[in-house]
């Protein structure tokens, strides 16, 4: 194993910084580079290529197993997440962490159990707070956190919530990126490798989440022993959720995998309850036009009575659908609200 790597995680807004700090990085980097960007699953990456043309180094979207080189840039492929283990790099669709595949944290926390001291991760511009969680089990294994300076991120909730629960070892501009990382990589990576973690809970608990987002199918008992049980279920696959501590901060894990910060928790939830309210609208709706359709076909065969017994029930339920239908537009707004105010104002 090399003893020692950088990890750099961007979302909104950091494309360029990425580009601008590869594009900076010497030929002869003696540690490997991973990469997390956020982008549609749908999209294809062209993120090597351009990383490979404007800097000295070769940047790939790295194959399941693929052995870790120094030198090398491993950016994570279209919804897979990359993760290390041990000498290679695992390449996976595990669950969804922050409603992200690739997660940055899902990264980070593999580079924090793989090198100890020896990981550098980085935090670049990005929206909500991906990356903080990661960049917490780094520091807390004994390596170097770097956050961009939020000022000057053109996102910068991702860097105010890494300096929010985590003692960032450097807070610098993205102009002092990339001298900054060749620095210490070059530093990190003369020391001696790592020695196990296997007395140190925290140590254990990150193993087992890096098992989680590779997408391996652990005992349920083992993912609940995470944290403490939370009186909630999983936006997503509705299954049981652990409240896990970190430092200050908490956030959550349900037993399939599925990971949430308090935020986009909460974010989520907004979300499942919207489509909840729609999906009883839209209940309401075709209710009412099956009675309707049924009451029409009795007045047209003279059972006059009957028929308007159907016509008033349908239009009871259609009554209850605009009822619902208002709620429905109510809650997008709240929603709406909510997620605006989940991100810092600039100041």
């Amino acid at each position: 194993m090399i003893p020692s790597c950088i990890a750099i995680g961007a979302s909104a807004g950091g494309y360029h910084v990425v580009v601008d700090i590869i594009s900076q990085l010497p030929a002869d980097l003696p540690v490997p580079v991973f990469v997390v960007i956020h982008i549609p699953a749908s999209e294809p990456s062209y993120l090597p290529a351009i990383l490979s043309k404007v800097g000295r180094l070769p940047a790939i979207h790295p194959e399941d197993g693929v052995i870790i080189e120094p030198g090398y840039i491993y950016i994570a492929p279209p919804d897979h997440h990359i993760l290390i283990s041990d000498s290679r790099l695992a390449v996976k669709r595990g669950p969804k962490e922050n409603g992200f595949r690739p997660s940055i944290d899902a990264l980070f926390r593999s580079a924090a159990y793989a090198y100890g001291p020896g990981a550098i991760g980085v935090v670049l511009s990005g929206a909500l707070n991906d990356g903080t969680s990661g960049l917490w089990s780094i520091k807390r294994l004994g390596g170097i956190a770097i956050v961009q300076d939020p000022n000057d991120a053109l996102y910068p909730s991702m860097p105010r919530s890494a300096l929010e629960y985590i003692e960032a070892d450097y807070k610098v501009p993205s102009s002092e990126m990339a001298p900054l990382l060749t620095r210490l990589a070059r530093e990190q990576s003369k020391q001696e490798q790592r020695t196990g973690y296997d007395t140190d809970a925290d140590a254990n608990r990150i193993a087992l989440e890096v098992q989680l987002s590779a997408g391996v199918n652990l005992p349920e008992e083992n993912v609940l022993r995470l944290g403490e049980l939370a009186p909630f279920t999983c936006p997503e696959c509705h299954g049981a959720l652990v409240r896990i501590k970190e430092g200050s901060s908490f956030r959550f894990r349900c037993h399939t995998g599925h990971g949430y910060s308090a935020d986009t928790l909460m974010q989520h939830l907004m979300e499942t309850i919207g489509e909840l309210v729609w999906q009883t609208v839209r209940g309401f709706q075709e209710g009412g036009m099956l009675l309707d359709h049924i009451g029409r076909h009795m007045q047209e065969h003279g059972e006059a009575a009957q028929a308007e017994k159907f016509l008033e029930k349908g239009r009871e339920l259609n009554r209850r659908a605009s009822v619902f239908q208002r709620m429905a537009i109510e809650h997008e707004s709240l929603s709406s609200s909510a997620i605006e105010e989940l991100r810092p104002a600039d100041d």
